[in-house]
């Protein structure tokens, strides 16, 4: 669903990094279906917290909007809608935070560790507070700690492999499979007891879930290398105190801004939207107008311009899977499975499932295209547009009231956003990579987590203006924004691959 941005989903991991040497062999380890031992434990906590981050995702919106009698807060849908998009940017934000603290402060083991334990605090104060308390307190643990976690996960997989054991790719494909298996049941577990037994009860099953997690992690982490726990470039003891100053400094104006009401639940997810503008502005600034980057370095990041427009595009589609197709399968979706009403939820676990299936087909077909593949501006510009395309599959049943769509018809359009997805997600981070200078490698991957962070905090935007504009006129215009912009980057796809300079 993304369920974890990586090479075999859009959530949906981070970009592989190259693993350090410390003189640990571990090719001789064939525990865990032929891989290292210490993968299980990585594959365990990420698994989990994929499940509750999910799990709870899906039954997020439905407990803001619904009325107090049915368990709900009672919220405005726009309102709602905009949180949940605000939420869903602030994880992405969290990324660079997270990758921030492990590079200069704590090395991404102990970070993956803390997130954790930050991400099942969340998921407890949702359950266990009441009301908006529990809302507020608990999202922004969980979106913090999930920033964390996302960041770090990867490059602590990448630990366990040399730089040339074979086995490395089919051990991050393990991994990914552990995200997607985690998305596909967080919805369905949660969804059914939130429906039988109450919200609270659901962020109750999240937060046991990730407590798995932790436990099996907690037990299996001396066995990581110890290069999983070095800090790659140390903060120098003179900047803490500047460091920690800043940080105090931010929060106090965080809370200023909330108690002068400033900053409140409708406009929320326009503030997560400008500081994701101005931080990605910042750092493109900042790389192209250094002076440690090459001519060439620098087209190929003008170049990486356009991609990340599209991908902002795209992601402000495909995370209103959260926001407007929550409320769509609540309001319009025929769910009747034999006489029996399936939960809201639970149209969540469909899209892992295409990708469970379908990422292996994408990465075989590529494979044997070779250099006969679609170089990376077509792929962009096919995935924003096929984006659009889904969006028009709504117009048949739009407007058509209670149970109109069916449920198959559901099914087509999320199978058409996991082709999108496939198309750009994980080519996405490779690209960026690729077209990193070398001394901005990290906040090139950075970059990209930033589009994401705008198109799902867009996504929140959005979805106000699904609650009270024509139904048809929304998926119209923006499916068809979509398809402009993919054709658009088709017809310049000559000047964009000129710019990357070699780069496909």
């Amino acid at each position: 669903m993304g369920s974890g941005i990586g090479p075999a989903s859009g959530e949906h991991g981070s970009a592989e990094p190259v693993a350090v040497d410390d003189g640990r062999d571990t090719s001789g380890d064939h525990g865990f279906f032929g891989q290292p031992r210490p993968l299980v434990h990585i594959f365990g906590v990420e698994m989990w917290e994929r499940f509750s981050f999910y799990g709870m995702q899906g039954i997020l919106l439905l407990y803001l909007y619904y009325t107090v009698s049915d368990g709900g807060l009672g919220m405005d849908q726009a309102a709602a809608a905009g949180i949940v998009g605000a939420y869903g940017g602030a994880v992405y934000l969290s990324t660079i935070l997270g990758a921030w603290i492990a590079d200069r402060l704590l090395g991404s083991e102990r970070v993956l560790f803390t997130s954790a334990v930050v991400i099942m605090a969340g998921h407890i104060a949702l359950a266990a507070l009441p009301g908006f308390l529990g809302v507020g307190v608990g999202l922004v643990l969980v979106a913090f700690g999930s920033g964390g976690l996302k960041a770090n996960a990867t490059s602590v997989v990448g630990t366990l492999y040399s730089e040339h054991d074979p086995r490395r790719d089919a051990g991050f494909s393990l991994f990914y499979l552990g995200i997607n298996l985690g998305a596909f049941l967080g919805p369905l577990i949660t969804g059914l007891v939130q429906e039988t037994w109450g919200f609270h009860w659901g962020f109750a099953v999240a937060a046991v879930g990730m407590a798995l997690g932790l436990i099996q992690y907690a037990f299996g982490r001396k066995g990581l290398p110890a290069v999983a726990s070095v800090v790659p470039n140390p903060l120098p003891r003179s900047r803490r105190g500047l460091v920690i100053g800043v940080a105090i400094a931010a929060v106090l104006v965080i809370v200023v801004l909330v108690l002068t009401g400033l900053v409140n639940a409708g406009n929320l997810v326009t503030w997560v939207i400008g500081a994701t503008v101005v931080a990605a502005v910042s750092y493109f600034v900042v790389i192209l107008r250094s002076s440690r980057i090459t001519s060439t370095e620098r087209s190929r990041v003008y170049a990486f311009i356009p991609l990340f427009i599209a991908s902002v595009a795209f992601w402000s589609l495909y995370q209103q899977q959260f926001t407007v197709l929550t409320i769509y399968a609540d309001e319009q979706l025929n769910r009747s499975i034999f006489g029996w009403e399936m939960p809201v939820p639970w149209v969540q676990s469909i899209n892992p499932i295409f990708i469970i299936v379908l990422s292996g087909v994408f990465a075989a077909i590529w494979t044997k295209l070779g250099d006969r593949q679609p170089s990376t501006p077509i792929k962009f510009a096919l995935g924003t547009a096929l984006m659009g395309v889904a969006f028009l599959l709504f117009l048949p049943f739009a407007g058509g009231g209670a149970n109109s769509t069916p449920l198959l018809w559901m099914v087509l359009i999320l199978f058409v956003f996991t082709v999108a997805e496939l198309l750009l997600s994980p080519v996405g981070l490779s690209v960026a990579t690729k077209l990193a200078p070398g001394v901005f490698h990290t906040q090139m991957v950075a970059l990209f987590f930033l589009s994401v962070a705008l198109g799902s905090s867009i996504a929140g935007l959005l979805a106000g203006f699904y609650t009270v504009v024509n139904e048809a006129t929304y998926f119209g215009v923006l499916g068809a924004i979509a398809i402009v912009l993919g054709a658009g980057l088709w017809l310049g796809r000559k000047p964009v691959l000129r710019l990357m300079a070699g780069v496909r």
